[in-house]
């Protein structure tokens, strides 16, 4: 899903064993902006509405700034990030799914 190859940007090369994986950064860029888009959209309800301000307006308002800038911020990421291009994501992504064992 990493547009860096259909760009141009991306040489195609493995990134370092001891870079951060993909799925790890989303959720750290993710968890970030979380905090970030809450406050940022807190305060742009205040500006909004002023004195005529109530705790579930500026909650939804903060709720909605949290979510769209960090699914915003983490498709970008995504996008762009060389650690989320195919051949790292297949090389160092380990996706852990549960193995059947036998009795």
């Amino acid at each position: 899903m990493a547009l860096r190859q259909k760009l141009g940007w991306s040489e195609g090369d493995l990134m370092r064993s001891d870079a951060k994986p993909c799925s790890r950064l989303m959720k750290q860029t993710a968890a970030i902006f979380t905090v970030g888009g809450a406050l940022g959209f807190w305060v742009l309800c205040r500006l909004h509405y002023g004195p005529r301000i109530t705790v579930p307006r500026s909650l939804r308002w903060a709720g909605c700034g949290a979510l769209s800038v960090s699914t915003s911020t983490a498709m970008l990421v995504r996008l762009f990030s060389p650690e989320c291009e195919p051949q790292n994501i297949a090389a160092y992504d380990n996706i852990k799914t549960p193995q059947a064992s036998l009795p």
